[in-house]
């Protein structure tokens, strides 16, 4: 349940604007202790001194704010508008709308994605449930007996319970799972430490998911006509091999895992007081890659379907020395989720840009309504997979692992092309990093790198031209902004009283550059991106409003730089 997803991250690991604009850089450590961005926590590698005074109450920021009044209603108004029963449009999508249930209105729930999660709520709260019932039926004559530092006494709980909730979740197709994670624990057992480890890791997996794409899950009958009657218990999750791409990654980071650490390639400490990128780069005794530690992990049921994506060993070491996560943050975290839903909950019943989307019902737009049904829908795909992500991680935090935090900042709130892959799906990026662009040879080889990476990311997603599209579109857009870091270094300029606006310009082309490839990758297609720019710069109507579009983005980019600053004068350092 993914989307988007790549976050390429700088070789620096260091935090900076578009273009520079001007941002001091903070090197930025994990902690150890404390949940990965449960609430915004001030950080100790967060320079404070380094933050520029405040704008928020000069006169150029006043006349932000009276654009921010204008343009902020407008982007909502128009959606609406186009929502209303009474526009020309309406009968074209309104056989996608279902009842709703807040204000007597219709809902948009129309995204199959989306619809799949939200119908299944329920379903997953009593899953949740069970999980902790049985869970402490488990460990309490444990915890009477004993008071254990560490929580390795659950790895049996977790394996037996994943097992049968696969068995629930895919019937019969749990046994091709379970095949397939044993014919990947067989071959990195076999091959750790050797110089095969890594291709036949990269082809094996590689191999499994062109094969689920290829023959849709492997029915047993076309294994052997005897074996039909396995097929006609599918389980109430039936296409396992749709979220599998998920699976594949933490079969990687297993292999690849245990690899490293028969080479001793990685850090060497023990397991108190790692921070989160130790947790992730220090390796374990070679006892403890077992294939009970194996299953529990890959199957770990809070992180199972849709993420967010833990490492083998920061699993293992989450259970060997764990993480402090107070009550008060994960009830703080379970409040953001609720809100997040409840603001999605609305935007379906005021807005059915899905369904106007789906459905072309923009006849007669024109350009300003047009970029609206693109920006509002690009908003639904950042909240579908923000809301099964935040959930997953919620049950993962109540239950004591603080797998990290996908979503790390709004959509809508990023300028940067880096900056914005690091903040979308975030647990992606991190293992992206160390599984694919630093072997590639990273910030040495940057460009083919990038090329390499996003064409990985596109066909993981689906094997269509549609998504190869747009890791090609992603990754020449991120070259404008490496030449323009190159050619104006904060370094030198970031004194210039000129230079934080030419960084907002640079900004809003990255803005621009960003939805369009994000428009042809999971909104609308090359052919329906092709429509709308034609609309919007085909006219002399849509030439002004794309100027006026720039201008209102060109504040918006100026309001984000401030609050960046904001973020460093309370000590917070996010790193994108």
């Amino acid at each position: 349940m993914s989307g988007g997803d790549f976050v390429l991250h700088m070789p620096s690991d260091t935090r900076s604007h578009s273009l520079g604009d001007g941002s001091h850089k903070t090197p930025s450590k994990g902690r150890g202790g404390i949940t990965r961005l449960t609430v915004d926590v001030p950080s100790s590698n967060a320079n404070s001194d380094d933050a520029k005074p405040s704008r928020w109450i000069t006169p150029e920021f006043l006349l932000y704010y009276v654009v921010f009044a204008f343009a902020v209603p407008w982007m909502i108004w128009v959606p609406v508008s186009l929502s209303s029963d009474s526009h020309q449009n309406h009968d074209m999508y309104r056989h996608r709308l279902a009842r709703g249930w807040l204000f007597g209105r219709y809902v948009d729930n129309s995204d199959i994605q989306y619809r799949g999660f939200r119908n299944n709520l329920p379903a997953l709260a009593g899953l949740i449930s069970v999980f902790f019932v049985l869970k402490y039926i488990y460990t309490r004559p444990i915890l009477r007996m004993s008071n254990p530092s560490d929580l390795l006494h659950r790895l049996p709980f977790y394996t037996i319970f994943s097992i049968l909730m696969i068995i629930v979740l895919h019937g019969t197709s749990a046994l091709k799972v379970l095949a397939i994670l044993s014919a990947n624990y067989f071959i990195a057992r076999v091959s750790a430490g050797q110089r095969w480890a890594v291709p036949a890791t990269w082809i094996f997996n590689g191999g499994v998911l062109f094969l689920n794409e290829r023959f849709g899950g492997y029915a047993f009958e076309s294994l052997h006509p005897g074996l039909g009657y396995l097929d006609s218990w599918s389980g109430v999750y039936p296409r396992w091999h749709v979220s599998f791409n998920i699976t594949m990654l933490r079969l990687v980071s297993f292999n690849m895992d245990l690899h490293w650490a028969s080479t001793r390639s990685g850090t060497v400490m023990s397991g108190t007081g790692l921070t989160d990128k130790q947790r992730t780069t220090t390796f374990h005794p070679l006892e403890v890659y077992s294939y009970r530690n194996y299953i529990a992990y890959v199957l770990y049921p809070p992180l199972y379907v849709a993420g967010p994506i833990m490492t083998f060993n920061d699993f293992m070491w989450q259970l060997t020395a764990p993480k402090t996560i107070t009550a008060r943050s994960t009830v703080q975290y379970a409040f953001r989720f609720l809100t997040t839903l409840f603001l999605m909950e609305l935007l379906l019943h005021f807005m059915y840009v899905v369904a106007i989307k789906d459905a072309h019902a923009w006849g007669g737009d024109s350009p300003g309504e047009l970029s609206m049904i693109g920006f509002w829908n690009l908003i639904i795909v950042w909240l579908k997979l923000l809301l099964p992500w935040r959930l997953f991680r919620l049950w993962a935090l109540a239950d004591g692992i603080d797998p990290p935090e996908n979503m790390v900042r709004c959509m809508a709130n990023n300028y940067s092309t880096f900056g914005f892959w690091r903040s979308w799906h975030r647990s992606y990026n991190l293992w992206i990093v160390r599984y694919i662009y630093i072997p590639l040879g990273g910030s040495k080889y940057v460009v083919l790198s990038t090329v390499l990476v996003f064409s990985f990311v596109a066909l993981w997603h689906d094997l269509s031209f549609k998504l190869l599209a747009w890791g090609w579109l992603v990754t020449l857009f991120i070259l404008p902004e490496l030449v323009a870091r190159q050619a104006l270094p904060p370094s030198k300029f970031s004194s210039l009283w000129w230079y934080r606006h030419v960084c907002a310009l640079g900004a809003v082309l990255n803005v621009l550059m960003m939805m369009a490839a994000n428009l042809v990758g999971f909104v609308l297609g090359t052919d329906g991106m092709k429509y709308m720019v034609q609309e919007i710069v085909g006219s002399w109507a849509g030439l002004l409003f794309m100027l006026g579009a720039c201008a209102c983005l060109f504040v918006g980019v100026q309001i984000m730089f401030e609050y960046r600053e904001e973020e460093l004068r309370r000590g917070i350092n996010r790193k994108c």
